[in-house]
């Protein structure tokens, strides 16, 4: 059984070990975050099953999730577990890994490109600068109960760059929590949507206007929220949406031609 991470959507972020896994699958159980460009990859014959949640909406249950995987594994399949961007990070495959160890099925974990990484190269903001931010924190914009985070004075720091998951339909209560908390309404802030993708949409302002800029309209989704001093640097240093030689059908095949 392998966990597979499929990275933020461009089919060239996929980790060797990723490729190989799709390439010798029988049966993938994937989310609804993996991008079809990634999901044409795999050969004709392996048996595909949508296991998605977004918005509330899901496919399946987390628990049915875990029993199929099982059920396939003690089957003798090659089963492959495909989640969107590094499977480690929010996408609750603790709670799979915990299933799998309880019931004695063998598994390999194959880490992945996140969004936060994604977000920050394809927006041109790096999430550590010598001069700008000596840390990084990733958070989910949830609570543990699934509303909005009660507290935010944690994650509130100098010199220090907050990268927020899927906290779009929640920016006016991040806006209000980060100010609550003592950041400044000045401090930048950037809305980064389908990075590496087709998709891709980055935009900047201010704190005291996220939940304007989470309304911008054609946002695509999933996006992360990137704040900080760190944002700033996004329009000098933009290579992506600047660089209209760098279009999608040739970058991953000229990859240096482009950058010249």
């Amino acid at each position: 059984m392998l966990l597979i991470s499929a990275g933020p959507g461009d089919p060239g972020l996929l980790t060797l070990h990723a490729y190989q896994a799709l390439q010798k699958a029988e049966v993938i159980l994937h989310d609804a975050l993996v991008s079809s460009a990634i999901l044409a990859l795999i050969p004709s014959g392996v048996t595909l099953i949508a296991v998605g949640k977004r918005c509330g909406a899901h496919s399946m249950d987390q628990r049915e999730i875990e029993r199929v995987m099982i059920a396939k594994a003690h089957a003798g399949l090659r089963v492959v577990r495909l989640k969107g961007g590094d499977a480690m990070m929010f996408g609750r495959i603790g709670e799979e890994m915990a299933a799998l160890k309880a019931a004695a099925v063998p598994y390999r974990v194959v880490p992945g490109v996140t969004a936060a990484s994604a977000c920050s190269a394809y927006g041109a903001m790096p999430l550590t600068h010598r001069s700008l931010s000596q840390g990084v924190t990733l958070i989910t914009g949830r609570g543990r109960d699934g509303g909005s985070v009660a507290d935010w004075s944690p994650y509130v720091a100098l010199g220090h760059t907050l990268v927020i998951y899927m906290g779009l339909k929640r920016a006016a209560a991040i806006q209000q929590g980060l100010l609550q908390a003592g950041l400044d309404g000045q401090t930048p802030v950037a809305i980064v949507g389908q990075a590496s993708q087709p998709g891709h949409q980055r935009v900047i302002g201010r704190l005291e206007q996220l939940t304007s800029l989470s309304q911008t309209p054609g946002l695509p989704s999933p996006a992360a929220i990137i704040v900080g001093a760190v944002v700033q640097l996004a329009d000098e240093l933009d290579w992506f949406q600047s660089n209209d030689r760098l279009d999608w059908k040739s970058l991953n095949t000229n990859l240096f031609s482009a950058a010249m």
